[in-house]
């Protein structure tokens, strides 16, 4: 077989006409604080996004350049979740659907899709706001057609998709709803045993290459025996909801710190995945910055793997900024 190049994109957060018309202060009207309201203004302008819209610009862009690949993963994160309860809300569905609409066309049967956990719901980063909802579990199988499991096989190389959300569940507990925490752990229990079927049945020869969109979900599937020692022959994990290799190295930085509690679910949550994030380093974690990267750096774009199916020469792992985010990448290659 020849040698295989792989498009990589994700946290497009791709904003729909319905989500638009929230207006770009969606996140900031939910904060009952006026002092956390003034600091969260501070951080979305210099430093996170100060345009929460401006995925669907950087998608067409990625689409315009998209040329040659022979497969295209999409990473999670569809929509800009202004409601905070994933695709169980109207306007968040519409985004992720436009979204989808736009890379099935684009690519039709060469497109791999995996979860976010802007699909499924979360908390918003500065409030109390939002969550898990089954409602958006059974909606990104019925409406979107989404799979919670892809497996693609490349020669020697096995590529496998999963949902973090669901790995990671004992890490969401604050996230949700009480009469939906049983359902939500026989669902985990159902996504652990594919996942741990898929190791199970690697060969001796065969390399695999994991794409997980939040790291958070890496320390839980190390703990599955199986997986442990299958965990030489990963290859590569690539990772996205960090938006940025600066939060990267900063959480590479933080790894091992202590979780804190007292100060909201959300930091709760964030320094919890902190204290399990040495645990990444066995996943060989790449992480595929979010399109429209962060306003700090200008650092938005794709990554593109290419690799020989049969494993003689080595995988190389690229970033592609796209226009108006800066120029240059870096390379790595792995023997």
């Amino acid at each position: 077989m020849r040698t295989c190049t792989l498009g990589i994109l994700s946290d497009i957060h791709y904003a729909g006409a319905a989500e638009q018309a929230r207006g770009r202060d969606y996140e900031l009207r939910a904060i009952a604080r006026p002092l956390v309201r003034a600091g969260a203004t501070a951080f979305r302008r210099f430093v996170w996004r100060r345009n929460p819209f401006a995925g669907n610009a950087r998608l067409e862009q990625f689409l315009q350049r998209a040329g040659g690949f022979d497969y295209v993963i999409a990473n999670g994160d569809y929509s800009c979740d202004s409601a905070f309860v994933g695709l169980s809300d109207e306007a968040a569905c519409q985004s992720a659907r436009e979204c989808l609409g736009k890379l099935r066309q684009r690519f039709g049967g060469r497109l791999r899709v995996n979860y976010g956990d802007h699909e499924l719901g979360k908390l918003s980063l500065f409030s109390a706001h939002g969550g898990l909802r089954l409602a958006s579990w059974h909606r990104a199988r019925t409406d979107l057609g989404l799979s919670p499991l892809w497996r693609l096989d490349l020669g020697r190389y096995v590529l496998l998709g999963f949902v973090s959300s669901l790995v990671a569940l004992p890490a969401l507990a604050g996230d949700m709803l009480p009469a939906e925490r049983p359902e939500w752990e026989r669902l985990r229990q159902e996504h652990l045993a594919e996942i741990t079927a898929v190791f199970a049945a690697l060969r001796p020869d065969q390399r695999m290459l994991l794409f997980c969109h939040d790291p958070t979900a890496l320390p839980f599937l190390g703990r599955e025996e199986v997986i442990r020692a299958r965990l030489p022959q990963i290859e590569l994990t690539v990772i996205g909801h960090l938006h940025s290799n600066l939060v990267l190295w900063q959480s590479r930085l933080l790894a091992g710190m202590p979780p804190l509690g007292g100060l909201g679910r959300a930091v709760r949550r964030f320094s919890t995945a902190l204290n399990q994030a040495r645990q990444w380093r066995p996943f060989r974690v790449r992480l595929c910055p979010a399109l429209a990267g962060i306003e700090l750096l200008k650092d938005g774009g794709y990554c593109t793997i290419q690799l020989d199916p049969e494993a003689r020469q080595p995988l190389r792992f690229q970033f592609h900024r796209l226009r108006g985010a800066g120029a240059g990448g870096g390379d790595y290659k792995k023997g």
